[in-house]
């Protein structure tokens, strides 16, 4: 077994790509494209006299809070460029935080296997799963029967 199966195995439920199919693709979600590198990137949040923006390399996306911003960066450190993003942001600062809890826990199983030449392999690895499950559409619908439309 190679060291991102065994990675993957040890996660269980906390491997991104699972987290972001159950807890994120299976609600109403809207789609965000960052144009940034397909690889490993630094992410960093700044706070800027404007607002919060996140930092991919020499690009610069304006966030409206801190949780978006966390939320972001967690996809912009797997150089995912397209990715679902949740409509109700009251959920976002505990989806960040489980994003966030899962990278850095695939980093210490890393650290413990001794595999930074398999670091490269394990981020293209998530990439390639969340693009396979898909940033949905652009816009969620909203196909609710009310009192004008029925």
């Amino acid at each position: 077994m190679d060291n991102v199966a065994a990675i993957r195995d040890a996660l269980g439920d906390d491997w991104l790509p699972i987290l972001y199919a159950s807890k994120i693709r299976s609600q109403r979600t809207r789609k965000v494209t960052l144009d940034i590198a397909k690889r490993e990137n630094k992410p960093e949040i700044q706070h800027t006299l404007l607002g919060i923006e996140l930092k991919v390399g020499r690009k610069r996306f304006a966030c409206p809070d801190l949780a978006t911003a966390r939320y972001l960066q967690v996809f912009a450190r797997l150089g995912c460029s397209e990715f679902a993003v949740p409509y109700d942001i009251s959920r976002l600062p505990a989806l960040a935080d489980e994003l966030e809890t899962a990278w850095q826990t695939a980093v210490v199983l890393i650290k413990n296997k001794k595999a930074d030449a398999n670091r490269s392999k394990l981020i293209k690895t998530m990439r390639d799963e969340i693009n396979i499950i898909g940033p949905g559409e652009t816009m969620p619908l909203f196909n609710r029967e009310t009192k004008q439309r029925k």
